[in-house]
């Protein structure tokens, strides 16, 4: 293997935006454990490569997450980076969201990429270097009309993300959270993504109705392009110091800057309050 060249395992490779960034990596001259639940699509969509290894991955089995990075290990000998790109999207006001809706979606958006770096680390420890990627939101730093409980998971995935940091940093692993905006990928069409509320309360009932098409209706238009994500992706881990944070996408920038300010803005105009509550013989 020569000096930059890096084995990359991915999540979610069969579609969207995980068959983009395993090509990517090819492309690049990396080696690539492409893995999704379905083995034969993860193959037809990013091709043929003697660099390529195909493995089942159902990331919230961990067994399967195991079985996995050993297979990574018996083909490459190593891990260097992880995608954790695998993730599925339910809509819906809080409400109309079942509870085993709520519980479905942090099983696959937090449960499951936390069963593939667990299964993952110590193979970087050993090694004393590696690089964990994660693939939130926009939705996981600013909270979203009709996305209640997609957004919970990816702001859960990114305080887990921001925690993990400090624990690995010591043993030569990098951490980078990416925040994407809307791409045009499969997502809102593809029903194992995309799974719409299953309860019905008449007072949401006429606001349910329109934002569905209105989500569907997005498909196909969205600004980003996953091919520049997946290589732009490849020279963010290429860096020699990747950002601890990657927000991608014109839309997701802007809506991020926002909240910054926005939160800013809420911080000064309390601080006095805020700053008044020590105990007195703090003061």
């Amino acid at each position: 293997m020569t000096e930059n060249k890096k084995v990359w395992l991915v999540t979610g490779a069969g579609r969207g935006m995980g068959t983009d960034i395993a090509k990517a990596a090819l492309a690049a001259g990396h080696q690539v454990v492409a893995t999704g639940r379905n083995p034969e699509a993860v193959a037809k969509a990013v091709g043929e490569s003697d660099d390529l290894l195909v493995v089942r991955l159902d990331l919230t089995k961990p067994e399967d997450a195991e079985a996995a990075a050993q297979a990574a290990l018996d083909r490459f000998g190593r891990i260097d980076v992880l995608v954790n790109n695998a993730a599925n999207f339910y809509a819906g006001f809080f409400e109309e969201t079942s509870d085993a809706q709520v519980r479905g979606q942090f099983e696959t958006n937090v449960f499951g990429p936390m069963n593939v770096t667990r299964a993952i680390l110590p193979i970087m420890r050993k090694q004393r270097s590696g690089h964990v990627v994660t693939i939130s939101s926009l939705a996981g730093q600013t909270g979203l009309v009709f996305v209640d409980a997609y957004a919970a998971s990816k702001f859960a995935l990114e305080g887990w993300m921001e925690s993990l940091r400090f624990g690995v940093e010591p043993y030569g692993i990098r951490t980078t959270i990416v925040e994407p905006g809307f791409f045009r990928t499969e997502l809102l069409v593809e029903e194992a993504s995309t799974i719409w509320p299953e309860l019905s309360i008449e007072d949401y009932a006429e606001r349910t109705a329109e934002a569905i098409p209105g989500w569907q209706a997005m498909n196909g238009h969205q600004a980003g392009d996953p091919a520049k994500l997946g290589a732009a992706l490849v020279e963010i881990v290429d860096m020699d110091e990747p950002p601890l944070r990657w927000v991608a996408g014109a839309d997701a920038v802007a809506a991020i800057e926002h909240k910054a300010h926005d939160l800013l803005a809420q911080i000064d105009a309390h601080r006095e309050l805020s700053s008044s509550l020590a105990h007195d013989d703090n003061a």
